[in-house]
């Protein structure tokens, strides 16, 4: 059987779980590609599901190889997989429910893939795809932010985060972001035209009246993010809706939403990127061998942008 390095987890636990062993070499169904990678990014959603937090939800069978952002070469097409060709450089969401890429390779259906953007490298890349996804997902789709709107965003220097506030930006609103003060002057120059400093400040005390507010962080900030909405105006939780009860209570909406893959989206953010109007800031670049060093980064919060393992040099 042919292998290829891979970091896996044979049961759920710390980042101490995390191993780099040999494991079998996937082989693409029909109407998949084979996709040799070059880099993967790390979210949150990875350590969550190798501690076992989402497994209630999000059933795997272990061993398991986690990762769902990656970015790479196309080295194989299945019988029926169209849109690609072996040699195209691709970058992608992967399926939550299979193995991932924090591997040497991994099959991906063509619909979870779209060409890379072509002014950065695959370690830029890598660390684009899931997160700028949700906030696009969040701010377009759920929230229906539109020019001249205003919009806060908690946890705005993290993954989804940072992406956001180019996006609204991008799209002609208002940008409010809770952050460290360490991380006011970066915001501003991804466009944030104001920065509340989340230690020192209570936000609800700061705005007032927007349109729509992007939560990344749940808990008692979302509890306290209710008021600052205008009447009819929406919440959109990445870690879900604790309770209709009290956006009902204030005259407002709710939802929470689940990221999926989206190849026309994927496209329309390679674009923005290749136009400058859309920046992939990563904070870390770590080895595969590494990757518990990766989880235990990310785990911790605090990250600006995004952490990203570099499987091939």
């Amino acid at each position: 059987m042919a292998t290829m390095k891979a970091v896996r987890f044979n049961a759920y636990g710390g980042p101490e779980v995390l191993v780099l062993e040999e494991a079998p070499l996937p082989q693409p169904g029909a109407d998949e590609v084979l996709v040799r990678v070059l880099a993967a990014g790390v979210n949150p959603l990875d350590w969550k599901v190798r501690a076992g937090h989402v497994r209630e939800w999000l059933p795997h069978r272990l061993p398991l190889i986690p990762g769902w952002d990656v970015s790479g070469i196309v080295e194989a097409m299945g019988a029926n997989a169209t849109g690609f060709k072996k040699g195209d450089e691709v970058y992608g969401m992967l399926d939550f429910g299979r193995d991932g890429a924090y591997a040497e390779f991994v099959a991906a259906r063509p619909r979870e893939l779209a060409p890379k953007p072509w002014s950065i490298d695959h370690l830029q890349a890598g660390g684009v795809p899931l997160a700028a996804l949700t906030a696009w997902q969040a701010l377009f789709d759920s929230g229906g932010l539109i020019a001249g709107q205003s919009v806060l965003i908690h946890g705005a220097a993290g993954g989804v985060g940072h992406y956001a506030v180019q996006m609204a930006k991008w799209k002609g609103a208002r940008v409010i972001g809770t952050a460290s003060a360490s991380n006011a002057a970066f915001l501003r120059e991804l466009g944030a035209d104001q920065v509340i400093d989340y230690r020192s400040t209570r936000f609800e005390e700061a705005v007032r009246g927007v349109d729509v507010v992007l939560d990344t962080r749940g808990g008692e900030v979302q509890q306290r993010s209710w008021q600052v909405l205008k009447k009819g105006g929406i919440l959109v939780a990445t870690l879900g809706i604790a309770s209709q009860e009290a956006p009902d209570a204030h005259g407002v909406r709710g939802v929470g939403i689940l990221v999926h893959p989206d190849p026309e989206q994927l496209a329309q953010i390679a674009a923005l990127i290749d136009a400058g109007k859309l920046r992939a800031v990563i904070s870390t670049v770590l080895p595969l061998a590494e990757a518990a060093r990766a989880h235990q980064l990310s785990e911790a919060g605090h990250v600006r942008g995004k952490i990203v393992l570099m499987v091939r040099e």
